[in-house]
């Protein structure tokens, strides 16, 4: 019996890249690889000073329970155990604003996702669902980044952010180059934001502090719920060499205007590295909502993530990921139980190219309190193992 349903298609493809890997150049782009030009040397786009990029990220995940209808929640993301997934084919514009600039300039982003994790980063009242019933029930369409960016030389330098961005908040991102492993932590998936739509201020205080302050429309949202602004926020510092973190960042607001009230996290993340190959990171978030309409009443959650991470080789990496996520309430999974939720994940990344990236990781889930989230809530535990490519192209 095999993992995942391949078809002959796919294993040509992989065929295909293997050989395109073993004889490529040196290149940090597919596109470049495969065409021997890079896409942003090309006259408009080098004129106007736009990035043109993007990467594909899929793969699979077996869950060792074998669950009949494929479903692998809750884990989100890699939510399908058996099958193989596209999970985000991404494109980018950037135009980045000049941070050493004397005088006033304006840059700006725009993303487009498609792939099964675009339903996980929709926006309500901006695009959530904008293929509606014309794409599979597995995958969407995002346009998870719109926004515009100016620089202003007040000071050290004021950069503004208007329009739509991901959130500066945790240590694990949306975006699969930015991360390590394939699967997300119960933080990132449950306990945190995906994206804000507002207005964002970064100012530099000296060489090692920075400012982050603004206003947003809450949590995944743009128009379509009615919000009041929420406060997002935080302060980070760097060390002089540039290689130990600390960042504190904190969002609070009403999530609407009806009956539920404020909804407020605070996430703590720190870095540091023990040599130039081997680098600790920590993860504390809480995060506190009253009236929620589950139980009517007040909710919290807290979590402690910890990262290990270690290079073998110029291309080898490994990584390992502990971490406990308390819903305190049963809010935030959505079950109406109180209860205690861990994982442990045990990965490795491969970079053979610059543009190629496989992630194979070992994953183990358990809950507490008399739970059965996981195996169509038949168990309090799961085993799974994983891994998906990233091409950036």
């Amino acid at each position: 019996m095999s993992f995942f349903k391949i078809k002959p298609r796919l294993l040509f493809f992989f065929a295909l890249l293997l050989l395109v890997i073993s004889t490529s150049i040196k290149a940090e782009k597919l596109f470049e690889t495969i065409t021997g030009n890079d896409i942003n040397q090309f006259d408009f786009f080098k004129s106007h000073s736009i990035n043109v990029g993007g990467w594909g990220a899929f793969g699979g995940t077996y869950e060792t329970t074998n669950p009949d209808n494929h479903n692998n929640a809750p884990i989100t993301f890699n939510d399908r155990t058996r099958e193989f997934q596209l999970n985000q084919l991404n494109i980018f514009l950037q135009k980045s604003v000049d941070l050493e600039s004397k005088s006033w300039n304006i840059g700006g982003r725009l993303d487009f996702m498609y792939g099964a994790d675009s339903r996980f980063t929709q926006t309500q009242g901006w695009d959530a669902h904008l293929t509606h019933t014309n794409a599979p029930p597995l995958y969407d369409i995002a346009i998870p980044q719109a926004y515009l960016e100016i620089f202003a030389p007040l000071g050290r330098g004021v950069t503004l952010k208007l329009g739509h961005f991901y959130t500066i908040m945790g240590q694990e991102v949306v975006t699969a180059p930015n991360n390590f492993f394939y699967s997300h932590s119960y933080s990132m998936q449950y306990g945190e934001p995906f994206t804000h739509s507002g207005a964002q201020v970064s100012y530099a205080l000296n060489d090692n502090f920075t400012l982050n302050t603004g206003v947003i429309t809450g949590w995944d949202n743009f128009t379509e719920l009615p919000v009041n602004w929420n406060y997002l926020g935080g302060l980070s510092w760097t060390d002089d060499e540039a290689t130990n973190t600390i960042s504190w960042t904190v969002i609070s607001g009403n999530v609407n205007n009806t009956t539920i009230g404020n909804r407020s996290l605070s996430s703590l993340v720190v870095t540091y590295n023990f040599t130039n190959k081997f680098q600790y990171a920590f993860q504390h978030d809480f995060g506190y909502q009253s009236q929620t309409q589950l139980l009517n009443k007040n909710s919290y959650w807290y979590s402690v993530n910890q990262y290990l991470f270690y290079d073998l080789t110029d291309s080898v990496s490994a990584g390992l990921r502990a971490e406990w996520f308390r819903d305190n309430n049963g809010t935030r999974l959505n079950t109406g139980i109180p209860s205690n939720y861990f994982e442990l994940t045990a990965g490795v990344n491969w970079k053979p190219r610059e543009w190629f990236c496989i992630r194979p990781e070992f994953r183990y889930d358990q809950s507490s309190d008399n739970i059965n989230p996981y195996v169509n809530q038949s168990k309090n535990h799961q085993f799974e193992l994983a891994m998906d490519i990233i091409l950036t192209i």
